[in-house]
């Protein structure tokens, strides 16, 4: 299980998620299946086979979320010391070859390889933890050992 840790922002969105997953989508499936259970022969009726398996989906997410959203400790301060890498923060680094990239650390709930949100248990969120702008850092990657220098720490976009 990942980190407890979220963003004001994540937790809103999975309370959001659990919200629209309860009252709307839920409620539709049910009664999708309803209507396609009352077609008759259910073991060859397409769409009552394809509603109980986007239920059971929709179900599995919803015991998830219930569990998992009591856990959850929300991070909206920034920390003592805003110069250094901690949760929450994003953090621009560059590579050997001069090339820059932003990444976010947020929780494992939050995770968006297109954002450059990374989880604060990737290895890469683990050898920036505690750092400051200027010092370099060795990360082990998938596709191989890498040195970064972390060119800025900011806690706001």
């Amino acid at each position: 299980m990942s980190s407890p840790y979220i963003t004001a922002e994540g937790y809103r969105r999975l309370k959001d998620e659990h919200d629209q997953l309860w009252r709307v989508r839920r409620p539709e499936v049910v009664r999708a299946l309803s209507a396609a259970a009352a077609e008759g022969d259910r073991s060859e009726n397409a769409e009552y086979i394809y509603r109980k398996k986007e239920l059971r989906e929709i179900d599995r997410r919803l015991r998830y979320l219930q569990t998992r959203i009591p856990e959850l400790r929300v991070v909206d301060k920034p920390p003592p010391d805003p110069g250094r890498v901690f949760f929450g923060a994003w953090v621009e680094l560059e590579d050997a070859a001069g090339q820059t990239r932003t990444y976010r650390i947020v929780g494992g709930d939050e995770i968006d390889a297109r954002r450059g949100w990374i989880s604060v248990d990737s290895p890469l969120a683990r050898v920036l933890l505690k750092k400051q702008a200027g010092e370099e850092v060795t990360a082990q990657l998938p596709s191989g050992e890498v040195q970064l220098a972390i060119v800025a720490v900011r806690y706001s976009e």
